[in-house]
């Protein structure tokens, strides 16, 4: 896909307004974004002295926490799926 061919969407992340440019829906963009923006503001309720770059590096980083558990969890649904059509198959 071209650079022309890209989606751009306008969003605004803890006041700041960004330029997405992406292959992504532009409801798709806006929603990422409305998600970092309210993760963003529940971290900065509890820790009100962080800088916007720690406090942008903490979100992501609970970002890719949460991420990683939905991965682990995920891939033992498919396990456990599997599983259970081999015990069909075999029964």
């Amino acid at each position: 896909m071209s650079q022309s061919d890209k989606t751009r969407t306008t969003v605004e992340i803890h006041n700041r307004s960004y330029t997405i440019i992406g292959d992504e829906p532009a409801h798709h963009v806006r929603m990422v974004a409305s998600l970092v923006d309210q993760q963003m503001r529940e971290i900065q309720e509890t820790n009100r002295s962080l800088d916007t770059t720690r406090l942008a590096v903490l979100t992501a980083v609970n970002t890719m926490n949460d991420y990683l558990k939905l991965k682990e969890e995920y891939t033992e649904l498919l396990g456990s799926i599997k599983q259970k059509k081999e015990q069909d198959n075999n029964d």
